[in-house]
């Protein structure tokens, strides 16, 4: 007998950063002493009736409110006929982003495993267990962190110490009430300089910028120090194709973008109108594992490596299913207080910034599914009280 979904739960709960807070914006995560935010996430739990459960912890409340939309359908089905529910809910969602998918996908996934006993990465078809790593910066601030040009750059030297083979820096970014573009240029310098014969660096404006402009002189000054690749630089989102073309032509550095784009077929074209050279998808964000495995075989296609967004066991499972990629992205990191992934993690994994190894680089899980034990007590313990149950 084929095995079978009885109910699917759906838990919100928060946890503390310390000593975080945000930009002059409110949007941007930053060192500030004293100042704790709180962070929200869901457990997604999939239980079945041969006793297996999958789940996955993650996702954000848009996404929430999607697997509302269709958990129900999920409900006295297989499991296991990933493909086929993934194309369903794919046209359930056709008028919204689809990133309801991907906590459930991942889930679907870690049941899998566990079914058949096998991390994740061994029924994708693993291609390496050991995966580098690069330190992921939080954004500039004001408060005494990373708070100049020199303070980047003396973290820099001290993740290079530890072994990361990558650096990326988000900066202080643009906006109406503050110009920062000369200061993101001197900790360009400051890096390159420092580190930039050791090390691959990124730089990652998160779309701060406000022109087209600022982000053809960032540019070329990443350019002048050999940068690996310049991320989602200015207020188009990271979805212009064209804008990102021609951008590509005025600049030696390569671009990375479709973060901030869903789903295969947009990062298919964004790859045939040229308005990237690397590849970006996160298997929360673009349909879950099945949805984000998609896009690194059009990748693939193309000659053009896939870099994911974020950390986490899916993306780790994911980086050792694939050939055409780089790096993991260990973020976000700061040399005076936390990284911001969740307390959830019982056993030995971990994102924090000790994780890596003296190469600078991280493991995969060897465990059925996802091969992480979730602290499920925490996460009830921390419920917001928001708890969905679909039976």
């Amino acid at each position: 007998m084929a095995p079978t979904i009885t109910k699917i739960e759906s838990r919100e709960f928060e946890y503390p950063l310390e000593d975080v807070g945000t930009d002059q914006n409110g949007f941007n995560l930053v060192y500030d002493p004293g100042e704790t935010t709180w962070r929200k996430l869901f457990g997604i739990t999939i239980h079945t009736d041969v006793g297996i459960t999958g789940e996955y912890v993650g996702g954000n409340s848009p996404g929430a409110a999607q697997i509302n939309m269709f958990a129900d359908y999920l409900v006295g089905r297989n499991p296991l006929k990933r493909e086929k529910h993934w194309s369903e809910i794919k046209r359930a969602l056709r008028k919204y982003d689809r990133m309801g998918i991907g906590p459930i996908d991942i889930a679907l996934w870690d049941f899998a495993g566990k079914y058949y006993d096998a991390p994740i990465h061994e029924l994708l078809g693993t291609y390496r267990e050991s995966i580098p790593a690069y330190a992921s910066t939080y954004h500039g601030d004001e408060n005494g962190g990373l708070d100049s040009p020199e303070a980047f750059a003396d973290f820099a030297e001290a993740c290079l110490e530890r072994g990361f083979p990558g650096y990326k820096i988000h900066g202080w970014g643009g906006s109406d009430a503050s110009r920062e573009i000369d200061r993101e240029l001197d900790a360009i310098a400051a890096v390159g300089e420092r580190v930039g014969n050791d090390m691959d660096l990124m730089f990652d404006p998160a779309c701060e910028y406000e022109t087209f402009g600022d982000a053809l002189k960032v540019g070329r000054a990443l350019d002048e120090y050999e940068f690996f690749w310049y991320e989602d630089p200015y207020r188009d989102g990271g979805i212009s194709q064209q804008g990102h073309r021609r951008l590509r032509d005025r600049l030696d550095t390569p671009i990375l973008q479709t973060e901030h784009i869903r789903g295969l077929e947009s990062h298919a074209d964004f790859v045939v109108g040229d308005g990237t050279d690397f590849v970006r998808a996160d298997p929360e964000y673009d349909g879950g594992i099945t949805g984000a495995m998609k896009i690194v075989h059009m990748a693939e296609s193309f000659g053009l490596d896939i870099e994911f967004h974020a950390p986490g066991p899916a993306q780790r499972h994911c980086i050792a299913a694939t050939r055409n990629t780089n790096y993991y992205e260990l973020a976000l990191l700061h040399p005076r207080c936390q990284n911001t992934q969740p307390p959830v993690y019982e056993g030995g994994y971990s994102d924090m910034i000790d994780t890596v190894d003296d190469r600078g680089h991280v493991t995969v899980p060897d465990g059925p599914g996802l091969g992480v034990d979730y602290d499920w007590d925490y996460i009830e313990e921390n419920g917001t009280g928001s708890v969905h149950v679909y039976e």
